[in-house]
């Protein structure tokens, strides 16, 4: 009996059979979408109505273009060859690899969400404009919408988790196989009861952590930012900057956990531990190079959600003596 879950059969990367067009791709219109919407919501709220519709709609396309280019630098530089690239700059946002339409292939979170914090901080200077009010709107709705990425991870069948004998494994017909001449292989492939001859190379079950992706760093994420963030900054007048804060650290915390759960990149492997086997998890020291990143997060989150409300508390002190 296996104990395992097979990839869907019917799922397929293309939206149409025998055309260029991934799902991937598809999801990040659906993801662009979904952050309009609720963004353009969120304008129509009463403390927001003073807000004018095309300085936001121009401040969210610049976020947009920051965000993919932020993305494609950082798996650039950040997880794929970064001396090939300084090499090849042209390659970076070429779409084309010998001859077929690949899309960029490599997007960074981290890289993404740099990219758009310098293309808001760049248009609301030229704008004279509060970075931190409408990074706190667009901050809002992005969780919501980043659900969206995952799932394409998901269709595409990339991005999985690591080797494990839980009735949640799922075997993705594109993941690497292993020898059985390895002990744990055969270990994972007798507990699972996948069959198997003496030197086979066997698909082991992996943790579908995209899924987890979508569902705690999208929709949990989402439903704290937006329906109790939100509402402690209103009743306690918090400063402007916090659902930003909050947004950093959350998701730093998360992504962080869930990390454990995804198979870090082989030709990176750890960046702190000792362990050589990427691909099962042994012990919480073992630190993939995301995780680095997402420590930086919430470190940074937590100095800005400390630093804008202890400005905040000092100019209301200041304003109540002037008065």
């Amino acid at each position: 009996m296996s104990l395992f879950i097979n990839y869907p059969s019917w799922i397929s990367p293309y939206v149409i059979k025998g055309l260029p067009i991934r799902w991937y791709a598809v999801m990040y219109v659906f993801a662009f979408a979904t952050a309009y919407i609720l963004f353009m919501g969120l304008l129509k709220e009463k403390e927001n109505r003073d807000i004018k519709k095309e300085s936001a709609e121009d401040l969210f396309i610049y976020c947009v273009i920051g965000l993919l280019i932020g993305a494609r630098l950082g798996s650039c530089l950040f997880y794929d060859d970064a001396l090939y690239y300084f090499s090849h700059p042209w390659l970076i946002f070429w779409p084309f690899r010998n001859g077929e339409f690949v899309g960029l292939p490599g997007m960074s979170y981290h890289g993404g969400v740099i990219g758009a914090i310098v293309a808001g901080l760049i248009y609301t200077k030229v704008k004279k404009i509060s970075f931190l009010r409408f990074a706190d709107l667009i901050t809002s709705a992005i969780p919501f919408a980043y659900t969206w990425g995952r799932l394409g991870n998901f269709i595409n069948g990339e991005l999985y988790g690591r080797v494990t004998t839980s009735r949640m494994g799922m075997v993705f017909p594109t993941a690497e196989r292993f020898s059985t001449t390895h002990q744990w292989v055969r270990s994972v492939a007798d507990t699972v009861g996948i069959v198997y001859s003496p030197g086979d190379y066997v698909n082991l079950p992996r943790w579908p952590s995209q899924l987890f992706e979508a569902f705690f760093e999208g929709i949990v994420l989402g439903i704290i930012i937006w329906f109790v963030v939100r509402k402690i900054k209103k009743k306690r007048n918090m400063a402007d900057g916090t659902i930003l804060a909050s947004y950093l650290m959350g998701y730093g915390l998360i992504r962080f956990i869930l990390e454990y759960f995804r198979q870090p990149d082989s030709d990176i492997g750890y960046v702190i531990g000792h362990s050589s086997n990427i691909y099962l998890f042994e012990s919480v020291l073992n630190i993939s190079k995301g995780q680095v990143f997402c420590l930086l997060m919430v470190i940074g989150g937590l100095a800005l959600l400390l630093c804008v409300n202890l400005i905040a508390k000092r100019n209301r002190k200041y304003d109540k003596r002037k008065n």
